[in-house]
């Protein structure tokens, strides 16, 4: 049990650290694709942590997934506006 909270906390400063990345991307060329890169990854930030305080038996759980749905929804629209872009 104290493995996996080990775990799930690398990968949550992981994730931030993919975040922190993408904004500095953004800050040096403003392109968008970063700044929703940078959100996605925050999205899936916030999925982990809300994971990892609720219990995964609770009524919400399946409700915890649509946050991440909305990172990947969030890496498909920055995929699309960078191709209408250019």
């Amino acid at each position: 049990m104290m493995l996996n909270q080990f775990f799930a906390g690398a990968a949550t400063i992981s994730l931030l650290v993919i975040a922190l990345f993408f904004l500095r991307f953004w800050k040096r060329t403003q392109d968008r694709l970063f700044l929703f890169f940078a959100g996605a990854f925050v999205f899936l930030m916030l999925e982990r942590i809300v994971r990892a305080i609720m219990t995964v038996e609770t009524e919400w759980a399946p409700y915890v997934y649509t946050i991440r749905l909305a990172a990947f929804v969030l890496i498909i629209v920055a995929v699309v506006d960078k191709n209408r872009r250019t």
